[in-house]
């Protein structure tokens, strides 16, 4: 049985701070974390239902891989669009990219393709008005789509039910990419009436890209997570030692693994948070991913002399 539900919580020694993590990289490593609740409806479904599933991203992505296993186990073709794949990472293929190539994932370079059009407008422009488009379901990057929030609300459940039991007011903490997984919590939060708050980071574009994700999911209904503006901008995907150090340090105070893209900024943010006393509980979300860091952690490595 693959487990892709029902993580505990347990204490968090982050750095000289005690909190709570939700263990959600125990899950089972194809759909780690947060990629385990986005794509449970898919899941779920028929494999009659479809025959091809179609994302884009990055060739490193969580998402790619998940994807990849999500389609190898209903028998569909997953293509997956990216702008790019490095020469080096086409001959010698690790992380992500090289395990969605064995579970027989078909990726495709935009820079292959007669078109000037992004990956996105693509896939909906052409891909998805071809003859075979009613066989095909489209999940956006990052999962970002409504399909997203019946295994986030299951998330969502099982963290209040523990905070029942601990009867005191929460704070869920968590980076964001896409912030699918951080509006769905907070959604159903409200929702369900429980005093239970969401604060986020932007790993990925900053602030206003993320409240605009956020917009594009419902904000207007619902309002935003609490989101934590860093004094720094961070590119994603790029090397920074200060994050490899905060990575390597949180490591050491939790004897827990973390990746290395969203980690460290949700690490820096979280201290920025945790400078004012807090009277409510915080959980920190561990979305999983360890896989990226086959690719990532070489990357430092290389870069820094590690």
């Amino acid at each position: 049985m693959m487990k892709l539900a029902h993580t505990p919580i347990q204490p968090f020694q982050f750095l000289e701070h005690s909190l709570w993590i939700k263990r959600d990289d125990l899950l089972h490593p194809h759909f780690s974390g947060n990629k385990a609740r986005k794509f449970s409806a898919l899941l779920a479904a028929k494999s009659s239902l479809y025959t091809r599933l179609i994302g884009y991203g990055s060739p490193q992505a969580n998402s790619l891989l998940s994807m990849a296993a999500l389609a190898n186990m209903k028998g569909w073709q997953l293509e997956f669009y990216v702008d790019h794949i490095a020469s080096h990472l086409q001959q010698h293929p690790r992380g992500n990219y090289a395990h969605a190539l064995a579970l027989g994932a078909k990726i495709i370079a935009m820079d292959t393709l007669a078109t000037q059009l992004n990956c996105h407008d693509y896939i909906e422009q052409v891909r998805m008005v071809a003859d075979d488009a009613q066989q095909c379901v489209f999940v956006p990057e990052g999962g970002r789509c409504q399909l997203a929030y019946q295994g986030v609300a299951q998330l969502a459940d099982e963290v209040i039910n523990w905070q029942r039991i601990t009867a005191q007011a929460t704070t869920v903490f968590l980076p964001s990419g896409t912030g699918t997984t951080a509006f769905f919590l907070h959604r159903r939060f409200l929702e369900r009436g429980v005093d239970i708050e969401v604060v986020t980071c932007a790993a990925v574009g900053g602030c206003s890209y993320l409240q605009m994700q956020f917009k594009q999911l419902g904000a207007a209904s619902f309002g935003m997570p609490h989101i934590i503006e860093l004094p720094k901008k961070f590119h994603f995907g790029k090397p920074y030692l200060e994050c490899y150090r905060l990575w390597q340090a949180v490591k050491q105070s939790s004897n827990m693994d973390f990746e290395l893209l969203y980690d460290p900024i949700g690490f820096m943010a979280l201290q920025q948070w945790l400078a004012k006393p807090r009277l409510r509980q915080i959980v920190y979300l561990h979305q999983g991913g360890l896989i990226g860091n086959e690719s990532m952690l070489p990357r430092y490595q290389r870069k820094f002399g590690l």
